[in-house]
């Protein structure tokens, strides 16, 4: 949390109009069924802040707390809108926008099923795996439909960076953040199959949370956990669709510079 203007700092506060957070015996932030903001949504704001988001329309796909919306709509965005399958979400984020004082329509469904053209996307989405067994020691209490993602962790992902270039302007832009432990290389595959430039921008070490924690065994007994390993990396993923400008500032396929009229 940074200063008073972070959207992070709004969602956690108590106001009449936004319930005040509890915290389980798991550790694990919530406002009933909601899942509060962290490192990851402040790592996907982060992305947001660099792009730049003046001007433009903005769709936050997975929305929950409405944190990332709320922040794109602080930074000057033309139109935001924010989905999320949750009923307990949507009527968190209809709150928090009102208690930030912007203008987020948020909507209620499923992401594969959203239309329109925005010229920015963004999604914190379910990434943690899971293991297919119902063992309490795995399943911490809490939202578990905001963090679980299937085996693999990608249950959510790879519907996601199917459907997301369908939703972009030429030009426009994805921002996408997951753990290192739902693959990374999975989804710049997906997306770049879509046509779209697609890298990772952005990365964060952070320690486990509860659910992490809760899981660690399991991992590491998959393999996909160095034993006593406790640390995970987030990855930032910035893609673009033809006709706009990578991230690196160099054209995206299809993109023509504009030139000077003689």
């Amino acid at each position: 949390m940074r200063n008073g203007n972070d959207a992070l700092v709004t969602l956690t506060s108590a106001s009449p109009a936004t319930p005040r957070a509890t915290t389980a015996a798991s550790g694990i932030a919530t406002v009933g069924e909601v899942y509060l903001p962290q490192q990851d949504t402040e790592l996907l704001i982060d992305m947001v802040r660099s792009l730049g988001v003046d001007g433009k329309n903005v769709l936050d796909l997975c929305t929950g707390s409405g944190a990332i919306a709320i922040a794109a709509a602080r930074r000057g965005a033309a139109e935001v809108t924010a989905v999320d399958a949750s009923a307990d979400a949507v009527a968190y984020a209809r709150r928090a926008s009102l208690t930030a004082g912007v203008s987020v329509t948020v909507q209620h469904g499923d992401l594969t099923r959203h239309v329109g053209q925005y010229d920015v996307v963004t999604c914190n989405p379910p990434y943690v795996p899971t293991p297919p067994v119902d063992d309490p020691r795995y399943h911490p209490a809490g939202p578990s439909h905001a963090w679980d993602a299937g085996l693999d962790g990608r249950a959510v992902l790879d519907l996601l960076c199917e459907h997301v270039p369908t939703l972009l302007r030429p030009g426009g832009a994805f921002l996408l953040v997951h753990s290192e432990f739902a693959d990374e290389e999975a989804s710049l595959r997906a997306l770049r199959t879509g046509g779209l430039h697609a890298e990772v921008v952005s990365e964060r070490f952070i320690p486990f949370g509860p659910v992490m924690t809760a899981r660690a065994e399991w991992l590491e007994e998959r393999g996909l956990l160095e034993r006593g390993c406790r640390v995970e990396r987030l990855v930032g993923i910035a893609a673009v669709a033809p006709g706009g400008e990578k991230v690196d500032g160099k054209p995206a396929p299809g993109h023509t510079a504009d030139t000077e009229q003689s």
